[in-house]
């Protein structure tokens, strides 16, 4: 979902010695993903009345104006810089919109928000890979339905992760950045969130809700 980070480091450092052409090109080779982000998280209700691509464009005016400021201290890598803002910018739009006292950004906009993407089946092709072999619709249907249901079920953290690993592709070592966790702590969270999974959607999950705190 983002681009190269070899090639963003490469436009980094040239942006470093004033090169304007570099700046543009590292911008605009981030909008698509900035998109692709803020349409997985965006709550249905504010895609109605927000178009995602102004938060785009503000997103990137941003960080155009901050630029110089990230040079000279870039304390996470330049996507995750990006989606930070971007996400601010969510989260500014579902408060002026949704009202202060509604649920999370996050909470908003559930994993199964994305249900119909790619990422989506390849994450149902490592639940359920036996289901997935015939190629009968009503049998993916009832799957999809059945994933939804089980992705319901995940605590806002738990989805969260899975967000992050497989719809945004990032690694561990960025998805525990980004949550503020231990590389090891963001791994155990995410083999628990598809255990979890896979138990949901077997029906087999027998584990307490203070488990889920």
């Amino acid at each position: 979902m983002w681009p190269d980070q070899q090639d963003t480091e490469q436009l980094l450092a040239a942006a470093r010695t004033g090169d304007g052409d570099a700046v543009n090109q590292l911008l605009d080779r981030h909008r698509v993903a900035i998109r692709q982000m803020i349409d997985l998280r965006m709550d249905h209700v504010i895609k109605r009345r927000v178009d995602a691509s102004d938060i785009v464009q503000e997103v990137l005016i941003e960080a155009n104006r901050r630029l110089a400021e990230y040079l000279k201290n870039p304390i996470m890598p330049f996507h995750l810089w990006l989606r930070q803002m971007a996400k601010d910018r969510l989260i500014d739009a579902h408060r002026r919109h949704r009202g202060a006292g509604r649920r999370s950004m996050d909470r908003e906009q559930p994993l199964v928000a994305a249900a119909a993407t790619e990422s989506s089946v390849d994450l149902l092709s490592q639940i359920r890979d036996q289901e997935l072999t015939p190629a009968a619709a009503a049998t993916w249907h009832e799957l999809q339905s059945r994933f939804q249901e089980a992705c319901e079920q995940l605590d806002s953290l738990d989805q969260e992760i899975v967000l992050l690993r497989h719809f945004e592709h990032l690694s561990n070592s960025e998805a525990a950045q980004v949550l503020q966790l231990s590389p090891q702590a963001a791994s155990m969270r995410y083999l628990r969130a598809m255990r979890r999974l896979r138990q949901f959607m077997d029906g087999t999950n027998t584990e307490n809700s203070a488990e889920h705190a």
